[in-house]
């Protein structure tokens, strides 16, 4: 008597070869040496060969609207298309149903039958019988296999089902890795798309605003210039509205110069021209440019100074815009009759220079010195001129990196700010 397959199971040598079946799958799923189809075929030769059968396939679903063959003892099947919706086709209907059908004799199944004359499909195959099991994903259909023309003396069983099964969730794991693949590389691609775009918004960006400080810089400088000339010769009357021109010309030659320098250091196109500079004298200049606007806000400006600094090597154009910078940040937060303190000392301890600006102004809170070096930060809604749109701190802050310094802020709430930058001493 002979034993049934499902009996078979139980049998160690049956068992052996089984799992020897599934580790050979499995080492060719997780080969890097074969593509998918060469990949699909040696799974199917590995199924046939186990379940001792001539003919199979395996289809999978794509787009929820047919079946393709991926793979197939028949080469010439490899590619063919099987629309879902078809009524006499087997592999359609396990898609559908989601249920694997076993056919006992496929010379007896209508969807095999002959059709106007036409040569019977069952004529194709050898035996009878036939297995269709559906690859599933959870509870979706993703793919069909399909075997049938048994070798030796018996046909295939209903009970053969269950080891067709078990192979069907092996090949799940070849079509999840591919779509997975597909899918990190659409991404890629997506991705690769979106950086070049970036790229060249990236770059008409700072073509642009390169135009428009390059053209602002000619204009600028000529208005500045008659200011200048104008203020000689003004009478008392109008002087307060050439103050608020001078004021206004002042601001925007700061944002365009904080614009140009911003885009240079982040593109790594800035070089820094330096030279041996005294730190009180830098102090002393950089005051020039606000007493102006120092005197319109009544605010007093008081440089502290201390001797016996040494000199220190810098780009003194940057240094000098970083302190103006400070300096107009802190006038733009005091109100009247306030002070504004400025200086420079030694670190008690590292060889480094600490420069510093304080102001009696309104402070800040914790949170908001977290984010006051960030680009286009603005902690206040204030509409003062000298405020701006952000990005002076955000320029002192590449400027002293530059150097590499390190540039901070000490305040709180009703108590002032005192921003400080170190630069060290070479």
């Amino acid at each position: 008597m002979k034993e049934t397959p499902a009996k078979g199971m139980a049998d160690p040598k049956n068992a052996l070869r089984l799992l020897n079946s599934i580790s050979k799958i499995s080492d060719v799923i997780n080969t890097k040496k074969l593509n998918y189809s060469s990949r699909m075929d040696r799974i199917l030769s590995i199924i046939l060969e186990y379940m001792g059968v001539e003919q199979g396939s395996i289809m999978v679903l794509e787009k929820k609207k047919k079946l393709v063959v991926h793979a197939a003892s028949r080469p010439e099947l490899i590619g063919v298309e099987q629309p879902l919706d078809k009524k006499d086709s087997i592999s359609a209907w396990v898609a559908r149903s989601g249920a694997p059908e076993f056919i006992k004799d496929i010379s007896k199944d209508a969807r095999f039958s002959r059709k106007g004359g036409v040569k019977k499909r069952s004529d194709q195959y050898k035996t009878k019988s036939l297995l269709s099991a559906p690859i599933l994903q959870e509870k979706n259909v993703i793919g069909v296999i399909n075997i049938t023309d048994k070798c030796g003396e018996r046909d295939l069983l209903k009970e053969d089902i269950t080891y067709l099964l078990n192979f069907s969730s092996l090949i799940l794991a070849l079509v999840v890795q591919k779509k997975l693949n597909e899918e990190v590389k659409n991404q890629r691609t997506t991705l690769r798309k979106r950086n070049k775009e970036l790229r060249r918004q990236e770059a008409l960006q700072a073509e642009l605003s390169r135009m428009l400080i390059h053209d602002l810089k000619g204009p600028l400088s000529e208005v500045v210039a008659n200011l200048d000339i104008l203020s000689y010769t003004i009478s008392d009357d109008g002087r307060e509205f050439l103050e608020a021109a001078q004021l206004a010309c002042d601001r925007t030659v700061r944002m365009a110069s904080n614009l140009g320098s911003v885009a240079k250091i982040e593109d790594g196109k800035m070089k820094l021209i330096k030279e041996e500079v005294e730190p009180m004298a830098l102090l002393e200049e950089s005051i020039v440019s606000i007493k102006g606007l120092a005197k319109i806000k009544n605010v007093e400006l008081v440089l502290e100074r201390e001797e016996g600094l040494p000199s220190i090597m810098m780009d003194k154009v940057l240094i000098l815009r970083v302190l103006q910078n400070l300096l107009t940040n802190a006038l733009g937060y005091s109100l009247e009759e306030t002070k504004i303190s400025l200086g420079c000392y030694r670190h008690p301890i590292r060889k480094k220079l600490i420069f510093f600006v304080r102001d009696q102004g309104p402070g800040m809170s914790e949170a908001e010195q977290g984010v006051i070096f960030e680009k286009y930060a603005r902690i206040s809604d204030k509409q003062d001129a000298l405020v701006g749109t952000g990005l002076g701190l955000y320029f002192c802050k590449l400027a002293i990196l530059e150097h590499r310094g390190k540039i901070g802020s000490e305040s709180a709430p009703g108590r002032g700010s005192r921003f400080h930058f170190s630069l060290p001493i070479q």
